[in-house]
C-alpha cells in the first residue's frame, strides 16, 4: 500500500464526517488501550506529535489490576510514554460512522522504542528476519464462540461447516465479515466451528505486523458487532468444559525477491531453509507455549483428539501435529504453528515464532523424521508440551527465546506471568478440565 499522508487523511476524514480518531497502543495482554482524540485535533498536533498514556498499562492483569513489576511500580513512578501514530494504519472504522483508528508506537521517557510494547518486540524480530535476507509472511486462523447476554452460547448444537443452520445467527456473521471487509481487513470465508455457537472466519496473510494489527481490529471488531445483534463474542480459550477450544494458528513463510523460498527437498519433505524454520520452531517450542497460552484456561485445550496438538513433532497435511507443513503448493508453502490461543498476545506470539526461526536458520537447526500417522493415538518419543499454566510458565522463565525477546520485555512479563500463575492456582478448580465460576468470569470478556 502506498504510504498515507496527513492530507489524504485530513481529506478523506473530512469526506467521511468523522469527528473521533482513535490512538491504539497493545498491552502486555494484547488489549487495546490509547486515547480518543477529536479528529481536528489529531490532524492539527497529535498526527505529528503523538499523545501521552501512562507506562502502568504494561503492568495492568486481565482485569486492569496493577501489578507489581520491577521495572514499571509506584517506585518508578509510573512515567507518561509517548505514542507516535503510524500512518500507514491509519483506517475508517465504516461500521460505527465518524470513527477512524491508527496504531501507535510507545517511546520511552528517553523517546526510544520502549522495550515493553509489544508492536517494539515483534519489529525487533522482523527486523533479524530481515537481517538475513528474507521477507517474512504470516496469517493468523482464530476461533470465538458467540454468545447470549449471559454467556450461553448462542445455540446448542453443533453443525461444523453447514451452510443451512442458524441463520438469525448468520446475519451477525454476515455484519462481521462486512465490518471487517471495510476496515481492509481481507477476509477468505467463514464456517460455523465444531462447538455450539463457535465460529471462525478467515483472513488472508501479509507482514507480520499488518497481520498482527489486523487480529487486534479483528477481535475488536467481532466484540463490537456481536454486541450490535445483542450477542457476545468470546475468544476465551476453553470456556465450556467438554466443548471444542479456541485456537489460534499462525502461519509462517519467508520470501526473497518475492518468491516463497519455501519448498521439498531432495531427499526431504522439506528445503533445508523450511526445514531448519521449523526445526527452531520445535526447539523453542516447550517455550512458546506461553506466548500461545498466557492464562491458565488456555492448557486445558491441550488433550488428545481436541485438534490442539499434545507433543512437539512436525509432518505434513496433518493436523495431529505441532507443526503442520504444506509443501507442493508454491506461493501458498508454509508452517502452521497449530499450538496457540485465541487469548494470545498476536504480537508475541508472532514475535515468538519469528524468533524461534531464525535461531533455526542460524544454528541449522533439525527438525528431525516427519511424524506420520495419528499423533494422539502413537506420539512415539516425541516430547509433551506443557499442559499446566505451571510448566508453561517454568518453560519460558529465563529461556533462551525469552532472551531473544529482551531482557526487559521477559522480566516484566514473568513479573505479570507469575502474580497470573498464583491467583489462578488459588482460585482455580481443582480438576485438570473443569472451569470454575471464578475463571469464567476472569477471562471470559477480555481474553
Amino acid at each position: 500500500m502506498p504510504p498515507l499522508t496527513l492530507d489524504n487523511i485530513a481529506a478523506t476524514m473530512a469526506n467521511n464526517s468523522v469527528h473521533t480518531v482513535e490512538l491504539v497502543t497493545i498491552d502486555t495482554y494484547g488489549h487495546p488501550r490509547g486515547k480518543r482524540v477529536p479528529a481536528s485535533r489529531f490532524t492539527q498536533t497529535v498526527a505529528e506529535n503523538g499523545a501521552h498514556i501512562a507506562d502502568a498499562i504494561y503492568v495492568m492483569d486481565i482485569q486492569c489490576d496493577i501489578v507489581d513489576s520491577p521495572l514499571i511500580n509506584m517506585g518508578t513512578g509510573f512515567l507518561d510514554m509517548h505514542l507516535q501514530p503510524d500512518l500507514s494504519t491509519f483506517r475508517l472504522l465504516a461500521h460505527r460512522p465518524g470513527y477512524a483508528t491508527v496504531m501507535t508506537n510507545s517511546l520511552n521517557h528517553q523517546h526510544k522504542p520502549h522495550p515493553l510494547d509489544p508492536r517494539n518486540v515483534l519489529q525487533a524480530q522482523i527486523d533479524r528476519v530481515h537481517n538475513l535476507g528474507y521477507q517474512p509472511v504470516v496469517a493468523t486462523e482464530l476461533e470465538c464462540y458467540v454468545c447470549n447476554d449471559d454467556w450461553t452460547p448462542a445455540q446448542k448444537n453443533v453443525q461444523y461447516s453447514s451452510l443451512i443452520d442458524n441463520f438469525p445467527l448468520e446475519a451477525c456473521v454476515a455484519d462481521m465479515r462486512r465490518a471487517l471487509l471495510d476496515l481492509g481487513i481481507p477476509i477468505e470465508s467463514s464456517n460455523p466451528e465444531y462447538g455450539p455457537g463457535q465460529l471462525e472466519i478467515n483472513f488472508s496473510y501479509s507482514d507480520p505486523m499488518r497481520v498482527a494489527d489486523n487480529t487486534v481490529l479483528f477481535k475488536s471488531t467481532i466484540r463490537e458487532i456481536a454486541r450490535n445483534h445483542d450477542l457476545r463474542a468470546t475468544f476465551m480459550p476453553k470456556p465450556y468444559p467438554g466443548e471444542s477450544g479456541n485456537g489460534m494458528h499462525v502461519h509462517t513463510s519467508l520470501k526473497r525477491d518475492g518468491q516463497n523460498v519455501f519448498g521439498a527437498g531432495q531427499g526431504h519433505l522439506l528445503n533445508d531453509v523450511f526445514r531448519h524454520w521449523v526445526g527452531g520452531l520445535l526447539h523453542h517450542a516447550e517455550a512458546l507455549s506461553l506466548l500461545g497460552s498466557p492464562f491458565g484456561n488456555g492448557y486445558k485445550r491441550v488433550r488428545t483428539y481436541s485438534f490442539c496438538p499434545t507433543h512437539i513433532h512436525w509432518g505434513g497435511d496433518n493436523r495431529s501435529v505441532l507443526c503442520r507443513c504444506t509443501v507442493n503448493q508454491g506461493p501458498a508453502n508454509r508452517v502452521e504453528f497449530r499450538g496457540g490461543g485465541a487469548d494470545a498476545n498476536p504480537y508475541l506470539i508472532i514475535a515468538g515464532l519469528l524468533a524461534a526461526g531464525v535461531d533455526g536458520l542460524e544454528r541449522k537447526l533439525d527438525p528431525g523424521p516427519e511424524a506420520l500417522g495419528d499423533q494422539y493415538e502413537d506420539p512415539g518419543q516425541h516430547q509433551a508440551l506443557p499442559v499446566t499454566f505451571a510448566e508453561g510458565v517454568a518453560a519460558f522463565d529465563q529461556s533462551a527465546l525469552a532472551a531473544a525477546l529482551g531482557e526487559d520485555f521477559s522480566i516484566n512479563f514473568m513479573a505479570m506471568t507469575r502474580n497470573e500463575l498464583a491467583l489462578y492456582e488459588k482460585n482455580a478448580s481443582g480438576n485438570a478440565d473443569d472451569v470454575s465460576s471464578w475463571e469464567f468470569d476472569r477471562y471470559v470478556e477480555f481474553t
